[in-house]
């Protein structure tokens, strides 16, 4: 890893037509989306549920049908992508995120609701590993640090400005919003990346009349994956495993999931390829990277609704008290991207590691009587670990992988 800013795979990016950072800008827009509207739903769900009158449980199932469906196809996103394409299925996933959206807010009730953010996290599932696939094979090597600080600007800074906004918008105006402003940031997306994506002359598109299509590896992936998803948002509301159905979906998950692994493993042709966690660097920076959005999804979620139900924040205060861990994020990005390509990324990662933990445990102390000062510094040192950490694990990562394997 110590040698990735560096060493990298030694096959050169393809060229694009334009200029790679319009591109980069292109597609960085829809994931931003993406990820905007994942926290902003967050904070809107009383809003939803009063509006749809719907009991707190289960208007719970809007944000775990999105999920659920996001988990199934965001690993089998490398594998669609050979079979239509990856500037076909990324503009694919664009315009079902973007069609879904519209529904969402058009959604009558609860159950239609549902149906329709089951599409919306099937559209959403495909665009964030599709950008950086995009990005790995659009940049040279020496340039893919500071690629990936645009990345990150949008997948770490939207979950913190998205509570904020999405308090404004459902505090002054009605919670439909939240899906309708998705509707013209994803037209401009699929214009843009109609005219300026291509697929690299490596990648070629397999026909799927020739494709060995594994539909058992394909079935458990989606039924471990989706139970694992289930288990993990419900089972608070259900207390773990004193409910039968928490218990049961979690038996399915454990064996589905554990069948995959070895099922996988020996496939010639397989959805997911587990071998690629052969490559030291690629597994130890996917570890890394679980870890780190364990840290920022985890606490993004947690302090705006301890904030609202403990300290009594309307959803717009609760926002603030994250904004400002967002511009540091929006600041530091570029200049780690910059360090990146003068230091080891291991020093970075170091550095990043120890402010975030001391940042998590600061928040340990946290209790009733904290001001909203204490939140807001809290939440901006953490910015800067996960600032540190962001950039060097996604460059890590694609450093020593075989560019056909991108995806």
């Amino acid at each position: 890893m110590s040698a990735a800013a560096v060493t990298f795979d030694r096959a050169p990016a393809s060229r694009p037509a334009v200029n790679p950072w319009i591109i980069a800008l292109a597609v960085t827009l829809a994931t931003f989306m993406e990820v905007l509207d994942t926290s902003i739903a967050n904070v809107a769900l009383p809003h939803i549920a009063g509006g749809l009158s719907a009991g707190q449980d289960e208007s719970t199932w809007v944000l775990t049908s999105y999920l659920v469906s996001n988990a199934i196809v965001l690993p089998l996103s490398g594998w669609l992508s050979s079979i239509v394409g990856r500037k076909n299925f990324y503009m694919g996933c664009v315009a079902l995120f973007t069609i879904s959206s519209f529904l969402c807010g058009l959604a009558p009730n609860l159950a239609v609701l549902i149906v329709c953010r089951v599409l919306q996290g099937a559209g959403g599932g495909g665009l964030q590993p599709s950008e950086q696939a995009i990005l790995a094979d659009t940049f040279p090597p020496a340039k893919r640090g500071m690629a990936f600080a645009i990345y990150g600007v949008a997948v770490v800074t939207a979950p913190a400005i998205g509570p904020t906004f999405g308090g404004w918008i459902t505090d002054n105006f009605t919670w439909r919003w939240i899906f309708f402003i998705n509707i013209p940031v994803g037209i401009v997306s699929l214009l843009l990346t109609s005219r300026l994506i291509h697929d690299p002359p490596h990648l070629r598109r397999r026909k799927l009349s020739e494709t060995h299509i594994d539909y058992i590896g394909l079935g458990f992936v989606a039924l471990g994956l989706g139970a694992l998803q289930v288990v993990l948002d419900k089972g608070q509301r259900d207390d773990w495993f004193e409910s039968q159905f928490i218990t049961m979906l979690t038996l399915v998950a454990v064996a589905s999931l554990i069948f995959v692994i070895f099922w996988e493993w020996k496939q010639k042709d397989p959805i997911i390829d587990l071998h690629l966690f052969r490559e030291r660097t690629f597994g130890i920076s996917n570890l890394l990277m679980f870890m780190l959005g364990f840290a920022l999804l985890g606490s993004t979620l947690l302090l705006p609704l301890f904030m609202q139900t403990m300290l009594g924040y309307t959803a717009q205060e609760a926002g603030f008290a994250l904004m400002p861990g967002g511009f540091v994020i929006m600041l530091l990005l570029p200049l780690v991207g910059f360090l990146l390509s003068r230091y080891s990324p291991r020093w970075l990662l170091v550095f990043g590691l120890v402010v975030l933990a001391a940042s998590l445990f600061h928040m340990t102390t946290f209790d009733l009587e904290i001001d909203f000062r204490t939140t807001t510094l809290a939440r901006v040192l953490q910015a800067i670990g996960m600032a540190f950490l962001f950039v060097p694990i996604n460059t890590a990562a694609y450093a020593f992988l075989p560019r056909e394997k991108n995806n």
